[in-house]
């Protein structure tokens, strides 16, 4: 008995988002090609259904957060923090969604600093402006 051979991710995702396929879903489909949705999920911070759902252009929550951690985890693109320097932009994320730590320095700085103005940061002006 022979099988169908299991589809690529990235001809799941060029059958989905035909030519107008993202640079950034080509890329998360090939990583997940060479080691599997489960890792490329664990690369840019969401998890395997998400992967899924964007592969088959049916993500409904924030397309772009899901592209700036695309583009930072798997493409290399940087920012430039005004408290740790030269960052990945998904590390850059992950920095603005961590609570207020007074356990040092450095990180009640990062807190405040992705919080009043830097250029990076995602946040709404309706969050705390520091503590």
């Amino acid at each position: 008995m022979s099988r169908t051979p299991k589809r690529l991710f990235i001809e799941k995702a060029a059958l989905a988002w035909g030519e107008a396929m993202p640079e950034e879903v080509r890329i998360l489909a090939t990583f997940a090609d060479a080691r599997s949705a489960t890792k490329a999920a664990e690369a840019i911070g969401y998890s395997p259904a998400v992967v899924s759902h964007l592969f088959a252009n049916r993500y409904p929550g924030d397309l772009p957060n899901v592209f700036e951690r695309i583009r930072g985890a798997l493409m290399g693109h940087e920012v430039t923090c005004p408290v740790l320097g030269d960052i990945r932009r998904d590390r850059c994320l992950d920095e603005q969604a961590k609570p207020f730590a007074a356990s040092s320095a450095a990180r009640a700085r990062l807190y405040r600093a992705c919080r009043t103005g830097c250029p990076h940061s995602r946040l709404s002006s309706d969050q705390p402006k520091g503590a």
